[in-house]
């Protein structure tokens, strides 16, 4: 059987990286942790709230590796003389990843009462208009 795909179509050149985008972003593994909102706060501008009860800021890291908007969680267990009788709240790392389209930029991140916001603003590209000069091609 043979894989189709909208790249495929003949009025779309050069958009084979945004099919495998696709197929990567519906084959990653999500377990759900930790929950997060998506907002959007005018035509231009994003907020991703993560709930990250527990976690301080040395905790957490944000990076952009290959347009991609990863934060990552990582806490330090302590073993500080505590005998827990139930441990129902563990420490627990996370990675969150969000693919983020050309123009993308994060602008601020903040974390307020357990709730992780980063703030995104997609900026307007420059239109340009290119002329290409056709050459003859003379025989030889």
């Amino acid at each position: 059987m043979t894989k189709v795909s909208f790249a495929s179509h003949p009025h779309l050149l050069g958009f084979e990286s945004l099919d495998r985008l696709v197929e990567r972003t519906a084959k990653s593994g999500n377990d759900g942790y930790p929950p997060y909102n998506i907002e959007q706060i005018s035509d231009s501008e994003y907020r991703i709230t993560l709930a990250v009860a527990g976690f301080v800021e040395d905790e957490l890291s944000i990076t952009i590796e290959a347009h991609q908007l990863l934060i990552r969680g990582r806490q330090v267990e302590t073993s500080d003389g505590r005998v827990f009788l139930h441990r129902g709240i563990a420490a627990r790392q996370f990675q969150r990843g969000f693919v983020l389209a050309d123009g993308v930029d994060v602008t601020a991140a903040h974390l307020d009462n357990g709730l992780l916001h980063v703030d995104l603003k997609r900026n307007d590209p420059s239109t340009v208009v290119q002329t290409v000069r056709i050459n003859s091609k003379r025989a030889r």
